[in-house]
């Protein structure tokens, strides 16, 4: 039986695959009786035949339009280096160079934000140091001096100051009359004034200070209650001089004022009063790596809602956490010391180059304020101005709404200036004057005080007060009303009673201070005079 076999012809990709075709065909032609294999065999040369197929890139279905803003390329350059990624993950030395750099950025942080509680910490700690107990209450009787160290100080007022705690339970104040000053929390914020701008109006009473998450009896009457966000409190209330003198109104004070836990109100213990003057104490935070040991002080002394839960995640985050020791590895160490000296660079820059216009009391003048907008929580408009806040702490202590923001003819007005008319930094070994045009907008008197750069406290001189003010009985007026000051390491011959000392090779500032300003100083129609290089 003769069989006829239908070649299909398939299209041959190379010459060896050829040869296999011509070799299946003899095989077939041999075998016809075999038809079925015939058809498998030609289905096989067929497939043989079949182009071979490779992998090819092609669009996802699914396709988005993806911005190349979103993207990180393999290589980016930074500050901190070459910053690499395969398709987006960061290699092993990127990730090292990302948690250095987020450490330290924390570190920077955290001295800029904790400043507030870091200074109250180191007040309450020098004021141990002297030997001050629960029941004593600091007095500055002979006024205060370049020994004692706190920020920007008067050596014109009688200072009384104490820290409270609040832990185990509310503490009474009986304030004396005739006192102005606040009381502020652990993280310096405002709990209320004292005397003539707090509610007892200057006539004294009985305070009343309740630690968080008190559940105790309270009085209904005879008391100013307030609650306070810590435990930590800090009191520094200034004691008006009357005509009968520093000594008198010293002793005023001891004879009214009193502090007692409110449990033992019935029977209250003895106050006792230590005299602050003379004595070598220092109030101001570290600037370097022990910065971060005092704010882990506060972190364990205080209760978990007692600070901005942000500024905590940051200290969690650098290992400052409650309940948990700080004990930073070497690597964490090194990192946290370079980030406390440029935290402290940082915050020196905003004092004595201030690049907010705001900050400047006037166009062509070099004075300026640290409480920008007249907020004692630094804000304006919905902005938290937290170069103002650095500032201010770093510059100086104590916050009350009215020192941020007095009425006409009542508190005081500070403005600060660290450059002569020129722009140039103040000079110690240099001479300068100044003068207050005729007539000078207070109620009370004005006063110059001058502050050592690096402690922002009263400079070391030969003389005690450190500075100036219109009490001083020799002071001497021009001609016309107005007041020329002179600030140098000699005084100038014939000026010797309106001459303030400074020291050569080191660097001042100063704050002017009017007490109980008048209009022409908030309508900006009186402008003192900046600082005039004379030799």
């Amino acid at each position: 039986m003769k069989h006829k076999i239908h070649w299909v012809a398939v299209s041959l990709s190379n010459k060896k695959f050829s040869k296999k075709k011509t070799l299946l065909h003899k095989i077939a032609v041999r075998n016809m009786k075999y038809t079925k294999s015939i058809a498998a065999l030609t289905l096989l040369a067929s497939t043989l035949s079949a182009p071979i197929v490779t992998a090819q890139s092609s669009d996802p279905a699914f396709k988005a339009d993806v911005p190349e803003s979103i993207l990180t390329p393999d290589e980016v350059e930074t500050r901190l280096g070459t910053l690499r990624f395969k398709d987006g993950a960061p290699d092993a030395e990127t990730v090292k160079l990302a948690y250095d750099n987020l450490d330290f950025m924390r570190g920077v942080t955290a001295f800029l934000d904790a400043m507030p509680a870091a200074s109250i910490h180191s007040i309450c700690r020098g004021y141990e140091d002297v030997g001050m107990g629960p029941q004593s209450v600091g007095i500055f009787e002979d006024l205060m001096d370049a020994r004692s160290v706190f920020l920007t100080p008067n050596s014109t007022t009688v200072y009384v100051s104490k820290c409270y705690d609040l832990e185990d339970g509310p503490i009474v104040v009986e304030v004396p009359a005739g006192v102005l000053g606040p009381m502020d929390d652990a993280y310096f914020r405002f709990i209320t004034d004292f005397g003539v701008t707090g509610p007892d109006e200057g006539e004294g009473g009985k305070y009343l200070f309740v630690p968080p998450g008190y559940e105790g009896e309270l009085p209904e009457d005879g008391y100013f209650v307030f609650h306070s966000p810590s435990y930590t409190t800090m009191q520094l209330i200034r004691a008006f001089v009357g005509e009968d003198g520093i000594e008198a109104t010293v002793q005023r004070v001891k004879d009214t004022m009193r502090v007692y836990p409110w449990e033992q109100r019935g029977n209250p213990p003895k106050t006792e009063f230590v005299n602050l003057s003379g004595k070598k104490i220092n109030t101001v935070h570290a600037n370097d790596f022990n910065f971060y040991e005092e704010i882990n002080a506060v972190i364990q002394k205080e209760p978990a809602g007692a600070l901005p839960p942000e500024l905590v995640g940051t200290l969690a985050a650098i290992g400052i956490k409650k309940g948990q020791p700080f004990e930073p590895d070497a690597r964490m160490r090194e990192i946290l010391t370079d980030a406390v000296a440029v935290g402290n660079a940082t915050a020196r820059s905003i004092i004595f180059a201030q690049r907010d216009p705001r900050g400047y009391y006037f166009e062509d003048r070099q004075w300026k304020t640290n409480f920008i907008g007249g907020s004692s929580e630094f804000y304006n408009d919905g902005e938290r101005m937290k170069d103002s806040r650095v500032l201010f702490h770093y510059y100086a202590t104590v916050i009350t709404p009215a020192m941020a923001k007095p009425a006409v003819g009542t508190g005081s007005v500070y403005g600060y200036a660290e450059r002569d008319a020129n722009g140039d930094y103040l000079d110690g070994g240099k001479t300068y004057k100044i003068t207050l045009p005729a007539p000078i907008p207070v109620n009370n008197f004005w006063s110059f005080m001058v502050y050592d750069n690096q402690t922002r406290s009263m400079l070391e001189t030969d003389q005690k007060s450190a500075g100036i003010d219109s009490n001083k009985p020799d002071l001497v007026a021009n001609d016309d009303g107005s007041y020329t000051v002179w600030f140098g390491p000699k005084a100038p011959e014939g000026k010797e009673s309106n001459w303030v000392q400074t020291m050569p090779g080191k660097g001042w500032n100063t704050l002017i201070r009017l007490y109980g300003p008048l209009e022409p100083w908030f309508d900006k129609t009186w402008k003192p005079g900046d600082f005039e290089l004379v030799e």
